[in-house]
């Protein structure tokens, strides 16, 4: 078995709706979805805001690769297309494989430059360190220590005081 966290963005469309369709997408493997926060764009600043959201999930049967092509089929079914001119540019449906764990909780290290693991820039945003706090208060990330120190002393924390809680948008899982 496997664990993993996964980050949810969307900034074009119906966001909410693409977030619920990758959490639906990823169907009985979502064991909890964090609340739903607005953040200003991450490394390129002209576009809409992003609503962002982490879950948690689990599989007896996944791999990492596996983890990453649900990812990526899930931003396909939302009409994700990538332009290689922006690359943190605006998008329907971002689904990010951030950390994975075997079933000993072992965490998966991986340099592989189309899945690496952790997330190289997990640390740096808390649009992803803020909603991951909301499912697992003492969480670590992999390689880089407690969420929360992440959160509140590092490159993270200046923008952790733009993010904007939406406690009216809700994401439920199956579980």
């Amino acid at each position: 078995m496997t664990r993993a966290v996964l980050s949810l963005g969307s900034n074009l469309g119906d966001r909410l709706d693409h977030l619920r369709s990758a959490v639906h997408a990823l169907g009985d493997s979502v064991l909890v979805v964090s609340g739903v926060y607005e953040t200003p764009p991450w490394g390129d600043t002209d576009q809409p805001a992003y609503l962002n959201a982490v879950l948690l999930a689990a599989d007896p049967a996944a791999t990492p690769r596996d983890w990453l092509e649900r990812a990526r089929a899930a931003e396909r079914a939302a009409g994700r297309t990538r332009d290689p001119d922006r690359r943190f540019g605006p998008r329907t449906l971002d689904v990010d494989v951030i950390a994975v764990w075997t079933d000993d909780d072992e965490p998966v290290l991986s340099d592989d430059p189309e899945l690496t693991l952790p997330h190289p820039r997990a640390h740096l945003r808390a649009f992803v360190l803020r909603p991951w706090i909301d499912i697992q208060p003492y969480g670590r990330l992999p390689g880089h220590g407690w969420l929360t120190d992440l959160l509140t002393t590092g490159p993270a924390a200046a923008d952790a005081l733009d993010l904007r809680p939406r406690p009216e948008l809700a994401i439920e899982s199956r579980a």
